[in-house]
């Protein structure tokens, strides 16, 4: 059996993960697979736990190679994982060891057969779509790309803020509001759907527009093909902004242009087979349960 490489990343603020972890490494070990581990989860691992974790490599900022990526934690240590990974399109397989998991959706119990099924190649990869921020008049600290979603939020002690927004330099509407989100469809179902936008089937071909407490009720989202530019720019009475990609947020002066357009690559997501995305929202988000006895 052809020896396979796994690059290791995880949560390091969740305590009650060792378990989890070790019977991760002991299926890894079963199957002779090469190891690189993340240095900050290794030191969480040998210091904090005192997990005698196998001979590896130790991974530093974005210099690794892998066939397989495995994140342990949630879905936002499954964020800061592809924006390592980047795009060296190498398949991501989330570990949910946080609470709700969409992006990280293997549960603990099912890590044995999954890595078995990684080895048989018997497994679902999805692409999925990702954003590019840019900033005309100045440049944007840190990684330049969300798989979620590119916020435009005002400051905590401000009032609200007008974001003059543009479609393909053609004016679509400014937005009287306390933020807009530019999403990817694996965003819909993240800071999106919690201030009412739709869910979107995550491998569809779209961006969505959903502004954050609107002053006005009749500013709805907006659902539009992903091969447009979207232009903002803020006007503000505190004369500046937060830009957020996927939760790294950074304050911006009013005025700036901020475009944000599709990436020309996608995060390949791993999945078990029959682990769809409706059974997932059945499942997860309890759609179209009905409480009633």
């Amino acid at each position: 059996m052809e020896k396979m490489r796994f690059a290791i990343f995880g949560n390091v603020y969740q305590e009650k993960k060792s378990m989890a972890v070790q019977k991760m490494f002991n299926v890894l070990l079963a199957h002779d697979a090469e190891l690189a581990v993340e240095r900050g989860f290794h030191t969480f691992l040998t210091d904090g736990h005192k997990i005698d974790v196998p001979p590896c490599q130790i991974i530093d900022g974005s210099d690794f190679d892998a066939d397989i990526v495995i994140s342990m934690g949630g879905d936002g240590t499954f964020l800061n994982v592809a924006s390592r990974v980047g795009d060296k399109q190498i398949p991501i397989l989330g570990v949910n060891t946080g609470r709700l998991g969409f992006l990280s959706c293997i549960s603990a119990e099912d890590i044995e057969p999954m890595i078995d099924e990684l080895y048989c190649g018997d497994y679902l990869v999805a692409d999925h779509s990702v954003l590019h921020v840019t900033c005309d008049e100045e440049e944007l600290a840190g990684y330049p790309f969300a798989l979620n979603e590119v916020s435009i939020l005002k400051h905590d002690s401000s009032s609200m803020i007008s974001i003059n927004t543009s479609i393909n330099n053609e004016y679509l509407t400014t937005y009287q509001a306390d933020g807009l989100l530019v999403s990817t469809p694996t965003g819909s179902t993240a800071y999106s759907l919690s201030v009412g936008g739709p869910v979107i089937y995550p491998e569809s071909a779209n961006i969505l527009l959903t502004p954050v407490a609107p002053h006005s009720l009749n500013m709805r989202p907006l659902v539009i093909n992903d091969n447009v530019e979207v232009e903002m720019r803020v006007e503000s009475r505190s004369h500046s902004f937060l830009i957020s990609i996927d939760g790294r947020s950074q304050s911006c002066k009013e005025g700036v242009h901020i475009r944000v357009r599709k990436a020309p690559f996608v995060v390949k997501v791993i999945s078990r087979r029959g682990q769809s995305f409706f059974s997932t929202i059945r499942h997860k988000m309890m759609w179209g349960a009905d409480n009633r006895n």
